[in-house]
């Protein structure tokens, strides 16, 4: 269904930090920055991109809004939560930890304020 998700970052350099440590902890490539300073996570399936908005406005974390990523195991998703606080992040919601029956959540803010966390389906 989605081709890609852009995020605002107010600090491009922080955010990459951030998401080259997190996505790193998920088995993903370092982001690749272009031209007009945009950095992008390329996958065969979708692209994950950072970018200062284009209105010139200071980026914020959108009011209900996440963006989720998929960790194969539980370890995976706790390495995940551990890189991003290492790395700029602050932890937000619960714990990491079990959410009834069904699936593991860890919850993360990134340097901008965006809301992000890694689900793995029990």
């Amino acid at each position: 269904m989605f081709s890609h998700v852009m995020l605002g970052v107010n600090d491009m350099q922080a955010s990459k930090q951030f998401y080259d440590a997190t996505l790193g902890a998920l088995g993903y490539e370092p982001g690749v920055i272009d031209k007009k300073g945009r950095c992008f996570y390329r996958t065969p399936k979708g692209v994950f991109a950072l970018s200062p908005p284009i209105d010139g406005q200071p980026a914020c974390g959108a009011n209900g809004g996440t963006v989720g990523f998929l960790a194969k195991t539980t370890d995976i998703a706790d390495a995940w939560h551990k890189a991003g606080l290492e790395n700029g992040g602050t932890t937000c919601e619960d714990p990491p930890g079990p959410r009834g029956e069904v699936m593991y959540l860890a919850y993360l803010r990134d340097p901008a304020g965006n809301k992000i966390c890694v689900l793995h389906k029990l």
